[in-house]
């Protein structure tokens, strides 16, 4: 029963998270481009780094929840231990969905899914972005912990913080390089007084 119910919550925390994104690319699908660093073997790394945490989110989860070929690698906890998990997982869930959804909003227009500069692109460092430099990163890492306490699969539960790990090791180093490039000592001294994922103390 309690696996059923925690499986809903990451139904709906999956609906729920697909809102900004969906928005924000129909903005971004408006904007032109000034400095799009998606060249040659470039794009299919990016592909490969976007398509991996895809199937984590998505496919592993949905194939785990509708059918039975991972079943294999479901564990069961005691009732108490799966409520204690599940409700961790939710509220990390929850505070995940906020701070997707705060980064989109405070993003605005400068948000793009690949590594590209647009044109009239600001800074933005206000918002979320005051305390860390990669608050959608973030956000997916939180997402990865609360699916591994919310689907008691080995498999399904760690699919996406283990997915996207290679995103995260590879993309944001040459995010904040892009960025440097574009905006210099502006962006050196943003990094000096917020963290990556983490907000510094």
């Amino acid at each position: 029963m309690l696996d059923t119910i925690f499986k809903v919550v990451w139904v709906i925390g999956l609906i729920l998270a697909s809102v900004p994104r969906v928005r924000y690319t129909r903005l971004y699908r408006q904007k032109r481009i000034a400095d799009d660093r998606n060249t040659g073997l470039d794009i299919g790394l990016d592909m490969l780094l976007v398509a991996l945490p895809a199937l984590g989110m998505f496919f592993i989860p949905l194939l785990y929840m509708l059918t039975p070929w991972l079943d294999f690698a479901d564990y069961r906890l005691p009732t108490w231990a799966s409520l204690v998990a599940g409700l961790v997982g939710a509220v990390t869930f929850a505070v995940a969905l906020w701070l997707l959804w705060r980064s989109h909003a405070d993003l605005g227009r400068n948000w793009s899914p690949k590594l590209e500069v647009m044109e009239e692109h600001s800074l933005v460092t206000q918002g979320v972005f005051r305390h860390i430099r990669h608050p959608m990163y973030a956000a997916h890492l939180l997402w990865g912990i609360a699916q591994a306490f919310l689907l008691q699969n080995w498999i399904a539960g760690w699919a996406f913080l283990v997915s996207s790990l290679p995103l995260y090791l590879v993309r944001i180093p040459r995010e904040e390089q892009m960025m440097l490039e574009h905006f210099g000592d502006e962006y050196r001294e943003y990094m000096s007084r917020t963290g990556r994922v983490i907000p510094r103390p």
